[in-house]
């Protein structure tokens, strides 16, 4: 079954959300520290995967351009109003921040890095989804953590991971016959240093230390496939 590695890792996100949306009662002292430490590991892992990348230049004009378009689309905006919406389908009134900043949070950590691409590959090239499994064992705890403090948002990110793996798993074997190898080496690999930059974003503004609008860098990552793409043929 090709998804069967996307089912099993959004289902343990799923199940972590939940678990982590129950530790919700914690005193506000411990939760603000729980948040500024999660924030710290967040960080940690946006560093590990900052410097994957063998071409700095490439992530820099990615993240400038990529800012620029979600700042002028104004992506941020358009979350937070999705936001608004399901807080008013799920009744969660005076949330819909927390939903938000849970949903981009959390999905942006799920999805971006090379395991999402990696396993999803394989489980759609070759039926193995050790990856997958190993990446939700690992996505799970993480969504207890994220969901005890930013709240409902996080379950809400594993739709994202399953449409995203899923659509690469399904599609993985034309993307092998369209896409070179070294080609698909280098997009995973500067895609997760830039993923790595928003990443460590995130991570400050859990520290409370920054404020910067991370949905308005996500068109980064349409950047990173173009000029990767460009660099490629020419």
């Amino acid at each position: 079954m090709v998804l069967l590695g996307t089912i099993i890792n959004t289902l343990l996100i799923a199940v972590g959300a939940v678990i982590g949306r129950f530790l919700q009662g914690i005193p506000d002292k411990m939760k603000e520290t729980v948040m500024q430490v999660i924030g710290l590991a967040v960080t940690v892992l946006g560093i590990q995967m900052g410097i994957t990348s063998n071409n700095f230049i490439v992530v820099i004009v990615s993240l400038v351009i990529g800012t620029v378009i979600g700042e002028w689309i104004d992506l941020d905006l358009q979350l937070n109003r999705i936001g608004k919406w399901l807080e008013y389908k799920i009744g969660n009134k005076g949330e819909h921040g927390d939903i938000a900043q849970g949903f981009i949070t959390s999905t942006l950590i799920f999805v971006i890095g090379s395991m999402a691409i990696i396993g999803a590959l394989d489980s759609g090239l070759r039926n193995d989804h050790s990856v997958l499994i190993t990446k939700g064992i690992i996505d799970g705890f993480t969504a207890i953590f994220l969901a005890s403090t930013l709240g409902i948002g996080v379950l809400l990110s594993a739709v994202s991971v399953f449409l995203y793996q899923g659509l690469i798993a399904l599609f993985a074997g034309q993307i092998s016959s369209i896409v070179p190898v070294a080609l698909l080496d280098t997009f995973v690999q500067q895609l997760t240093a830039t993923g790595g930059a928003m990443i460590i974003a995130i991570g400050l503004n859990m520290m409370g230390l920054t404020k910067i609008r991370v949905a308005n860098i996500l068109p980064a990552i349409l950047v990173v496939a173009i000029v990767v793409t460009i660099m490629h043929i020419f």
